[in-house]
């Protein structure tokens, strides 16, 4: 595949002209004044919205040990982290985990249709460590969640993993962490990795009335079986009868409404957004081609994947899917250095046509699969593709040529103006309804560590969040800091994140993983980079960054872009694959030295 973008369509000065108002036009009927301050913490008076429905209660007595490394999250990148530890030859391993098992967003969302929109053959982590591969193209959640248990058996991470339980402090003191926790552990490890991800806690639109309403209310996160009936594949027998509300239009309810839509009397959605929806085409796994893989399967087309997405050179397209054949129109999206040949100006303008051909074919399959034609209006997603998470389904858009499907459009009144006793009130109508379901997503972006809800203390009983408020963030590779000896962390920050985030994740662990087993195989007790380092990093990431602040200002408001309130996106131009090089030509070189430096 060339990294030359296809040819491209034409598209005379009106019709730019016209694209660009209607695409302005739009993200003004939906800007609000108060950004994510619309939104609500799931805590407090509302704190039962994110209790775990899943688990049973624990009990158990307070640890007081030690340990050689403590990872915080039960997600994929706290189970990475764990397996790459093991091979790194690390004996215990404690992963502590907020819900009942291993999964992480995988644990808490159950939603009747839940799929991964990744294949699954390249989002799954470690599928020849485990020994597995995928029954579906896309796998179900419940498919993925096994596999999330099965890296815990494989690697033996149940040993030593404590689950219902949160994080109140770590601190550093005289070489190791301290890790207190709710449940009054105050246990001790040499190295700490922070993995507990923003997608586990839900987030509620901050609607007036909300505590009002007399009907049944739950998040999609904690889904509420004992209510609906049925379960992940469907079978809601308990909405029978129902009028049902779901409020929000995103990747979650893209998945939730066919079902809901089969099984309730009635079911409103509301609609501030419309997503863009694309082909999903899922499908089993042909036994033949799993019975073909040869060792080294999977690494090879997780990194085929990687470089198709970011427009790099690829012989050959594996994966084959709606990401791939949109990889010209991803690059506001994911970090690339694919398009440094090109003039930056007469680039853009290559991807803004690009952009209005895909996003057109879009709005086009909404016309031609919702029957009434102004539902299919409604719709039409009128923004560049990078503005919103893209999604993928062959079944949603049709869920509204049903009778008993209502799709109720906020844009014009902010959202959802208010509830009643029972009912959902817009713009001054009211529909009365038995049950609302939240689809409003999760924190992104917030973690407690960025936020401060998670004090981190190092040297001298500096805390990390004041370090980071008064200095901005400053990492090396976006990993660990100066003050903080043997703290790593996993995420996006100050690095290359990609779509296929599992991926990111997995080479992220992979490396601190490599980095502890050469401090120990050194006999170094911290690893700690030195203040120069951080700020050439810094320094690297600022003057790299894509320039994308103008692209979010002019994006209609979500969580790609803090509700519209565009923020610069720090994070490695070039993108992932070049990053994944950058580490490891500085493992081997004279980089780890210095990290590494202090023997003592």
């Amino acid at each position: 595949m060339s990294t030359h973008p296809p040819s491209i369509p034409e598209f005379s000065d009106t019709e730019v002209a016209a694209l660009r108002e209607r695409y302005s036009a739009e993200r003004e009927r939906r800007v609000r004044p108060d950004g994510s301050a619309q939104y609500r913490r799931a805590e407090g008076e509302f704190g039962y919205y994110a209790q775990d429905p899943y688990a049973d209660g624990l009990t158990r007595e307070p640890l007081h040990d030690h340990v050689d490394a403590i990872v915080l999250g039960g997600g994929f990148g706290g189970l990475c982290a764990g397996a790459r530890l093991r091979q790194a030859g690390l004996e215990r391993i404690r992963i502590i985990e907020k819900g009942g098992d291993f999964g992480g967003t995988w644990y808490w969302n159950r939603y009747p249709g839940i799929h991964c929109d990744i294949e699954s053959y390249v989002y799954l982590p470690l599928l020849e460590e485990v020994g597995y591969v995928p029954e579906w193209k896309y796998s179900p959640g419940e498919e993925i969640r096994r596999h999330a248990m099965a890296i815990g058996r494989t690697f033996d991470l149940y040993r030593d993993a404590c689950f219902q339980t949160g994080i109140t402090e770590l601190r550093w003191d005289d070489g190791e962490w301290i890790v207190l926790t709710d449940r009054g552990d105050e246990m001790r490890a040499t190295y700490v990795v922070v993995s507990n991800g923003t997608l586990d806690h839900p987030k509620l639109p901050g609607i007036p009335g909300i505590e009002s309403f007399r009907g049944h209310t739950f998040h999609t996160s904690r889904w509420d079986y004992d209510y609906t009936g049925g379960g992940p594949d469907g079978g809601l027998t308990g909405l029978a009868g129902k009028r049902v509300a779901i409020i929000g239009t995103g990747a979650t309810a893209i998945q939730v409404v066919p079902h809901v839509a089969r099984d309730a009397e009635h079911l409103h959605v509301f609609q501030r957004t419309p997503s863009s929806v694309d082909v999903r085409d899922n499908r089993p796994t042909d036994p033949r081609w799993a019975a073909s893989l040869q060792p080294g399967w999977h690494a090879v087309r997780r990194e085929n994947f990687q470089a198709v997405v970011t427009g790099l050179q690829a012989d050959e397209d594996l994966v084959d899917d709606a990401w791939t054949a949109s990889a010209h129109v991803l690059g506001k999206i994911i970090a690339t250095d694919a398009r440094a040949h090109w003039d930056h100006a007469e680039w853009e303008r290559a991807e803004e046509l690009l952009d209005f051909e895909k996003m057109n074919q879009l709005r086009a399959r909404v016309a031609e699969v919702v029957e009434d034609p102004a539902t299919a209006e409604l719709l039409k997603p009128w923004y560049r593709y990078g503005c919103k998470r893209p999604t993928f389904s062959d079944e949603y858009l049709g869920a509204f040529n049903r009778s008993n499907v209502t799709l109720v459009d906020t844009a014009d009144h902010g959202g959802v103006e208010r509830f009643t006793e029972s009912s959902v009130v817009v713009g001054g109508r009211e529909y009365e309804v038995d049950c609302v379901i939240f689809a409003t997503g999760f924190e992104v972006g917030k973690s407690d560590v960025m936020t401060g809800r998670l004090p981190v203390r190092g040297r001298e009983g500096v805390r990390l969040f004041d370090s980071w408020r008064d200095t901005g963030v400053r990492t090396l590779h976006g990993f660990c800091s100066n003050g903080f000896p043997n703290l790593f962390h996993l995420g996006p920050l100050q690095n290359a994140p990609s779509v296929n985030y599992v991926h990111v994740l997995d080479e992220q662990a992979a490396h601190v993983a490599a980095v502890i087993a050469e401090a120990r195989r050194r006999g170094t007790k911290r690893v700690e980079p030195s203040v120069e380092a951080e700020t050439d990093w810094v320094a690297t990431i600022e003057a790299g960054s894509p320039e994308r602040a103008w692209f979010d200002a002019e994006c209609t408001p979500g969580y790609y872009n803090n509700e519209g309130s565009a923020r610069p996106r720090r994070t490695f131009g070039p993108g992932p694959a070049a990053f994944q090089r950058l580490l490891r030509e500085w493992r081997t070189g004279d980089g780890i030295d210095e990290a590494l430096g202090d023997a003592s």
